[in-house]
């Protein structure tokens, strides 16, 4: 019953939250300097067409009736067209966000399995070589900016040693060759669900350095995290005790202490994930992968406002409802966590 109380609070929380960026970004995204009629209007534009643009527009009226007519709309669940391509933004969104989503979860499954034993060796090993070298790669690793980060990659590993891929997900002659088929939007996906083993490997192959680049910011945190609750674990007197019962070095490290240490980490990659999709944009536009990072670049640069909210209204909800997860996950796997 508690859980429930709790739920319909953060989900109501969670609508007003979301209700406060849209109108941010509307009102934000229609005072920059820009002619969103001529842009609707096509290429070379006459006057007429710009005025018929206003109107379907509602830009001849106040910006709280022109905020009227979108709240409307989506609340029907219609986030607008785009006054670039007058394809519904909605429809646009859902076919490049699988890609996205994609890559994030890839990075965030490197950053787990790096991150973890990495900080877990990095408490045991305090103080000594081995932690010393995890603690500056961890700072390192989160002070770099993805962008950054990501044209480093591409010149060491692409212009030097000619060894990985410098854009895209599929090898071009993989691509348009008929044999590969779009089910779920997301190449890595479709190509496995549809037994195209040779476009499947391609893709992986082509998101080591976007998926390593995007990884790198919460490696770091899991390092930091990990190694600071193991080194409050191993202090309790559970672990004690099964240390003078004669109890496994590594057990006591990988399973009895990381159970609990692992709690805080869970709720960090949760939250990183959330912010991993805005990080999502500059690794996708840098390394020319389709997906929500092109499209939200696209928007922004052509001033295409109801791309502009749309992207940010989905970046929003995907921040609130992986907060909400989180937050019922933690308290799942511990009992000591109410959640009022």
């Amino acid at each position: 019953m508690k859980l429930r109380y709790y739920v319909i609070r953060r989900l109501l929380a969670s609508i007003l939250v979301i209700l406060g960026v849209v109108i941010f970004t509307f009102v934000i995204s229609r005072v920059v300097p820009s002619n969103p009629a001529a842009l609707y209007a096509g290429s070379h534009p006459t006057a007429q067409d710009i005025a018929s643009a206003k109107r379907i527009l509602h830009l001849n009226q106040p910006l709280y009736i022109q905020l009227y007519y979108y709240l409307t709309s989506l609340i029907q669940g219609n986030f607008g067209n785009s006054l670039l391509t007058h394809t519904p933004v909605l429809k646009s969104i859902l076919d490049v966000l699988p890609n996205t989503l994609t890559l994030i979860s890839v990075s965030m499954i490197l950053a787990f399995l790096i991150g973890v034993p990495v900080g877990v060796l990095s408490a045991v090993r305090m103080k000594g070589w081995f932690d010393k070298i995890s603690r500056v790669f961890a700072a390192v690793s989160v002070s770099l900016p993805p962008f950054w980060l990501a044209l480093l990659f591409q010149i060491f590993f692409f212009s030097f040693l000619r060894l990985l891929p410098l854009e895209g997900y599929l090898d071009p002659n993989l691509q348009f060759s008929g044999n590969f088929h779009t089910v779920t939007g997301s190449f890595l996906i479709d190509s496995l669900i549809t037994g195209n083993f040779t476009a499947f490997w391609n893709v992986l192959w082509h998101m080591i350095l976007p998926a390593f680049t995007l990884a790198a910011y919460p490696i770091g945190l899991i390092v930091r995290q990990v190694r600071s609750s193991m080194i409050g674990v191993m202090q309790e007197n559970y672990i004690r005790t099964a240390r003078a019962y004669g109890v496994g070095q590594r057990r006591i490290e990988f399973i009895y202490s990381l159970k609990n240490a692992i709690i805080p980490t869970l709720v960090v990659l949760g939250l990183t994930f959330a912010y991993s999709l805005t990080g999502a944009f500059f690794v996708e536009e840098i390394f020319g992968l389709s997906g929500l990072g092109q499209y939200a670049a696209l928007a922004i640069l052509s001033t295409d406002y109801p791309a502009i909210v749309g992207v940010t209204i989905i970046g929003t909800i995907f921040y609130v409802a992986i907060n909400l997860v989180t937050d019922i996950a933690q308290a799942a796997l511990d009992p000591r966590i109410v959640l009022d």
